[in-house]
């Protein structure tokens, strides 16, 4: 089942009413680009659930996330240890001996070690490294640590002072940005523009915030910005999932004016997580907005790659990649994806229960057989294995299926089948 499948005349306008087109406006115009920061290698793996992937595991994702037109990744924090050393260096000089275009970047707290670390490793593999350098900036963060607003402005500076004594760009990070004060903010901003930052993160780093508060926040960062006359400097956002808002979040502050967006795959990160940068991408393509030279045809592999690679398994309803995402046993489901397939309509049984095309990102619906199901279900599975279905089958399987209280196996269906051959 291919995406763009038709049998007749009727467009997709005729057939589905596109109620997110209605007033949309066009958040990634040609002349505002908008770029995404991939996490996964560093705050992906700050979950106290996963594995720290293989160095190989490392290289696959760099090139998967490279392959789907992702512009930045963060590599690690160098200043964690040695291995974390060993396996940026290692990362940095696959990219270069690749020649990969997406750009390497590194975090580091707002200490001078932590940055000398990533200007060794950038002057040992000869690449440029994109520095972002963190410090928490609400007061509840200044009161836990014990920070008083001249330390942290001189941290700030000094961090993004060495930085940019050997020529690495800094990206500004303010831990905790949604839940920090307008005039801490102003001056941690300012400090860092004045010092050489050429991009602010704003960060919901307890996935606090909600559309109308990233709203007012990135219009506040945008007007300092224009007050300062350096529209030049970028505006990340940095969302995580803890209301369940994360994906959403990053699509508002795209709408909102932020011009990178980060998050990991599968949104794998602390507590819940960080924003699904995979959801984020397939969302925007969905809409129209990104780029059409932007291959998303990986996106299932990279998802798949980075599950494995951290031992966090997919959930079963996860979107796109997840077991069910496609599938269905429901009689009334299943019928019209059926009707729509007889009618030669592949687009058309691609859509009718699902505002997900699976062709376009490598899959397909399913049909399954459960308790749930009508006897067109156990006609369409048959076939799709190339099973003739003879009705003392279908009813044997139809059968079995109401007897229980979920979805048979396949080998539960091909033991009838066997056993069906056997008796007839």
């Amino acid at each position: 089942m291919t995406d763009s499948t038709r049998s007749d005349d009727l467009s997709e306008r005729d057939l589905i009413y596109d109620w997110n087109s209605v007033d949309k406006v066009s958040v990634l115009s040609p002349r505002r680009k908008v770029t995404f920061l991939d996490e996964t290698l560093r705050d992906g793996i700050q979950s106290p659930s996963v594995v720290d992937p293989t160095i190989d595991d490392k290289l696959r994702l760099l090139e998967l996330a490279n392959d789907l037109g992702i512009q930045h990744i963060d590599i690690g924090l160098p200043g964690a240890g040695k291995r974390a050393i060993e396996d940026c260096t290692t990362i940095a000089q696959h990219a270069r001996d690749a020649r990969l275009p997406i750009k390497l970047a590194c975090a580091a707290r707002t200490h001078v070690n932590d940055v000398a670390a990533i200007v060794d490793i950038s002057q040992k593999v000869g690449i440029e490294i994109e520095v972002l350098t963190f410090i928490g900036s609400s007061p509840i963060r200044q009161y836990a640590e014990d920070w008083d607003l001249a330390r942290m402005l001189k941290l700030s500076a000094d961090a993004i002072d060495l930085s940019r004594q050997h020529n690495l760009p800094v990206a500004y990070v303010t831990e905790d940005t949604t839940r920090s004060r307008p005039e801490v903010l102003s001056k941690l901003f300012v400090n860092a523009v004045e010092h050489g930052a050429h991009r602010l993160i704003v960060c919901d780093t307890v996935g606090h915030a909600t559309p109308d508060g990233i709203r007012t926040l990135l219009r506040f960062t945008r007007n300092l910005l224009d007050g300062l006359g350096r529209p030049d400097v970028g505006i990340d956002w940095h969302g995580h999932n803890d209301r369940g808002l994360g994906v959403v979040n990053s699509i508002f502050a795209i709408e909102y004016g932020a011009d990178r967006i980060h998050g990991t795959a599968l949104g794998v990160g602390e507590r819940v997580g960080n924003a699904a940068l995979d959801q984020i991408l397939l969302n925007l393509s969905l809409l129209g907005e990104l780029p059409p030279e932007q291959d998303l045809s990986k996106l299932l592999l990279w998802c798949r790659t980075a599950a494995k690679a951290t031992h966090i398994p997919i959930h079963m309803q996860y979107p796109l990649a997840g077991a069910d995402a496609f599938r269905t046993a429901t009689g009334v489901h299943a019928a019209a994806i059926i009707k729509a397939e007889k009618k030669g309509h592949a687009w058309l049984a691609d859509r009718i229960y699902s505002g997900v095309p699976a062709g376009r990102f490598g899959r397909e619906q399913e049909i399954e057989v459960g308790h749930y199901s009508g006897e067109s279900n156990v006609v369409y599975w048959l076939r799709k294995r190339g099973i003739e279905p003879k009705p003392d089958l279908v009813a044997a399987v139809f059968g079995a299926a109401k007897r229980g209280n979920r979805v048979l196996t396949d080998d539960e269906i091909h033991q009838i089948v066997k056993e069906q051959a056997v008796t007839g």
